[in-house]
């Protein structure tokens, strides 16, 4: 029997976005550049309709159903989780992973494919997801963005990756640490990625939303889903059913790098998030560019935030401000 929660729903922790320390990244890291990019916001939508190749997952995005009933707010909450990952300090992201895991606890039931037992929490999913995730809004920032790193950016870049995964539930050990590894990890997947009836309705759905689910939403995913898919390669737009010509491609780059150009400055970046995407996403980019020094200039990692932040933590130290 499948298990329908009523709209679980993660929300970011009703403080500000860097009190405490750096976070596990910091001023300079390649993943604050790359995250708080324009360009992110197209790998996000890039992210979450590859999400939709991993059945699992597929099936229990639709049992929940929460896409549909609130796609804003969907969105808005699951980008908010990413960027508060990448820049936030260690005491909101390690109550953020925590409220996440816990809806994510909720969302378990039966694929229907395959007929075994789902879960959202399932490592495996849960890899797919961070991976999907990371790769996305690179692979968008070197295409629209100022290029690739260099060496030494990127390779800081997928260990801070893996350093993100100690956030979810899935093994830091399984996690890509290049490139290189990345592409071996699709290889070794794809032969379990599959595209169901449920999976097109909601990547097309990602990719389009229909107007009735507000203007800006409608209008931002037209605009934003031809530069998602033309970063993405051939089987994975055919297995979807979204292919577009190549003709569209290759006009798109060019506009679409301008457009990433014009939204760079701060102010215009937080408002085009938070009428693109939503209201949390926008504030914790506001955030972000408006902090200033925490009480902890230092970068921590997931291991000590959850040791001080976490709900093992001893009270005396995760009450402690």
């Amino acid at each position: 029997m499948t298990v329908r929660p009523a709209r679980p729903q993660f929300d970011a922790p009703a403080r500000t976005i860097r009190e405490v320390d750096y976070g596990f990244f910091g001023p300079g890291s390649p993943t604050w550049k790359v995250w708080t990019a324009p360009t992110a916001l197209i790998g996000f939508q890039r992210a979450v309709v590859l999400e939709h190749f991993d059945p699992d997952l597929t099936a229990a995005v639709a049992d929940v159903n929460g896409i549909y009933a609130d796609p804003k707010g969907r969105l808005d909450h699951t980008f908010a989780y990413f960027l508060i990952a990448a820049v936030a300090d260690s005491r909101m992201a390690t109550e953020a992973s925590e409220r996440l895991m816990k809806v994510h606890a909720q969302a378990t039931g039966i694929e229907p494919v395959t007929g075994r037992r789902y879960s959202a929490n399932n490592p495996a999913s849960q890899l797919w997801i961070h991976v999907t995730g990371w790769h996305s809004v690179l692979k968008c920032y070197e295409t629209y963005g100022p290029g690739p790193l260099t060496p030494a950016e990127e390779r800081r870049y997928w260990a801070e990756c893996v350093i993100a995964a100690e956030l979810q539930t899935c093994k830091p050990s399984d996690v890509p640490t290049s490139r290189a590894e990345v592409r071996e990890y699709f290889a070794a997947v794809r032969p379990g990625l599959c595209v169901t009836e449920r999976a097109r309705r909601a990547m097309h759905y990602l990719l389009h939303t229909p107007r009735d689910r507000g203007l800006r939403l409608w209008a931002g995913s037209h605009l934003v889903a031809p530069a998602a898919v033309a970063t993405l390669p051939e089987w994975m737009r055919v297995l979807g059913g979204f292919d577009q010509p190549a003709t569209l491609d290759r006009a798109y780059r060019p506009v679409t790098a301008l457009a990433a150009r014009l939204a760079a400055a701060p102010d215009r970046l937080t408002a085009l998030a938070g009428s693109a995407i939503g209201p949390t996403t926008g504030r914790l980019l506001r955030e972000h560019f408006a902090a200033g020094t925490p009480a902890n200039p230092q970068v921590v990692t997931p291991e000590a935030g959850r040791e001080r932040w976490g709900r093992g933590a001893a009270p005396h130290v995760a009450n402690h401000a």
